[in-house]
């Protein structure tokens, strides 16, 4: 659902591509839960323990004290730099997603409906680079708390994408002004149930697990059963009452073409006779 996620599908030439990196996604998935393991062997380890607790309690040293514990100091050095390469890859996916975002769905159509594919593409970067910028400023200046706690509330929001992008896949039944408004219910519930829920030494925004539904404690589940719930309900009012739902301008050739030779010939044809005007 996050945004470097639909830019890898977007930015992807062919289905085929698509489908063997969806088959590799698992074993990416499972890699990930190894180095989550990193955390437990910290723990059990007496002198990453100490450090952690010598720095204030700062818990995201443990992996880097581990390391500088279990390895020589130029091996811990790689591995340290492993974590940094780690977090700003999909840090600067998603702020190229981010900028794509903004560009052609906010700059584009609000400001600047006849600006050019150069155009776009100077403030999609500089948009990207401004994003990368505060995001630096971001996690050096704030609470580390709650820096982990605003990744948390992320989830809680991004999942309420859900309806509209992955249903809308399968079905047209969902009015579209019912899933922005049940877009907007899922936001609003998620978020107030976060902000009530302590944890972590702070009264707000503590963590993003409740008891909200019963045996789901996931907020962000919670959350998006009340868009469903709002979308659907919404829908059969808005049909009853015969609310337009638009026009969908996708053919069903858009879901299966591929570009071949020929279409890539063309591509190149029409770019230079552009070039050329």
């Amino acid at each position: 659902m996050y945004p470097h996620a639909t830019t890898g599908v977007f930015a992807a030439k062919r289905r085929d591509v698509i489908r063997r990196n969806a088959a590799m996604l698992p074993a990416y998935s499972l890699v990930l839960g190894l180095i989550a393991l990193f955390g437990y062997m910290a723990r059990a380890v007496p002198t990453v323990n100490a450090g952690v607790k010598a720095s204030g309690g700062n818990a995201q040293l443990s992996v880097p004290l581990l390391f500088a514990n279990l390895f020589p100091s130029w091996f811990a050095g790689i591995a340290d730099s492993a974590i940094v390469i780690g977090a700003l890859v999909p840090a600067a996916v998603m702020s190229i997603a981010a900028a794509n975002l903004f560009t052609r769905t906010i700059y584009k159509e609000l400001f600047r409906p006849y600006a050019t594919p150069a155009e776009e593409t100077r403030v999609a970067r500089l948009a990207s680079l401004l994003m990368k910028v505060g995001a630096l400023g971001f996690a050096l200046e704030l609470n580390k708390t709650f820096s982990i706690n605003l990744q948390l509330l992320g989830g809680i929001w991004i999942l309420q994408t859900f309806p509209a992008i992955v249903i809308g896949l399968y079905t047209r039944w969902f009015h579209r002004i019912a899933l922005i408004i049940g877009w907007a219910a899922g936001m609003a519930y998620g978020t107030l149930q976060a902000y009530r829920t302590p944890g972590g030494g702070q009264a707000h925004f503590g963590a993003s697990v409740a008891p909200v539904f019963g045996p789901i404690t996931y907020i962000a589940i919670a959350a998006l059963i009340v868009n469903l719930v709002v979308s659907a309900v919404l829908t059969v009012l808005f049909r009853k009452i015969g609310l337009q739902d638009g026009y969908d301008e996708t053919r069903p050739a858009d879901y299966t073409a591929d570009p071949g030779p020929a279409s890539a010939a063309a591509r190149t044809r029409t770019r230079g006779s552009l070039a050329t005007r």
